[in-house]
């Protein structure tokens, strides 16, 4: 089943759910280990980082191929435009996000490590234990990019939770009873 005005697909619903606790975890993990320069849970960050690419793939053909969800109610243009930034921002961002994590670690030479596979091994300086770069410069790029995107969807999930509260208690269309399965 397609998506249409009155019910979400199944096939949206899961994506849309795993994909965004997912993304909403990495976050929370990735600010704290920041912060807090929690090293031991990098290799978990970056296990996740990796396996989230194999979830937003098919969402994003997924919303190629059933087009963007029409709106359950008639809102006013300032509200189409930011729904469709932070839509845009939100699933450019899933991709860009796990993208430019792993380019920031693996050409920094900390290695792309999955659940205690090296998909690309780290290089380490046997007498410093400094990380060889394969890159550095595009390393550090990715990681400038990394932490930007970050942000971006920190702010485009407030302005979308945000929306999907202000549809739910100020509009009552039936938003976010379609997000949680239900036909409206």
């Amino acid at each position: 089943m397609l998506d249409n005005r009155s019910q979400l697909s199944k096939t949206t619903l899961t994506l849309h759910w795993l994909v965004g606790l997912m993304m909403i975890s990495l976050l929370s993990i990735g600010i704290y280990m920041t912060e807090t320069k929690a090293y031991g849970l990098y290799n978990w960050h970056k296990s996740f980082g990796v396996l989230i690419v194999v979830l937003v793939l098919p969402r994003i053909v997924w919303r190629i191929k059933n087009g963007w969800p029409s709106p359950a109610g008639d809102y006013r243009p300032l509200e189409q435009v930011l729904a469709k930034m932070a839509h845009w921002v939100l699933i450019l961002g899933t991709i860009l996000m796990p993208i430019s994590g792993m380019m920031m670690s693996g050409l920094g030479g900390h290695g792309i490590p999955i659940f205690g596979v090296e998909l690309l091994a780290s290089q380490y300086d046997p007498e410093t234990q400094q990380a060889i770069a394969i890159n550095g410069q595009l390393a550090g790029i990715a990681h400038t990019a990394h932490g930007i995107i970050g942000y971006a969807i920190v702010a485009a999930l407030l302005l979308h939770i945000s929306g999907a509260l202000k549809h739910h208690i100020i509009d009552k269309d039936g938003t976010l009873k379609r997000m949680l399965g239900k036909r409206i």
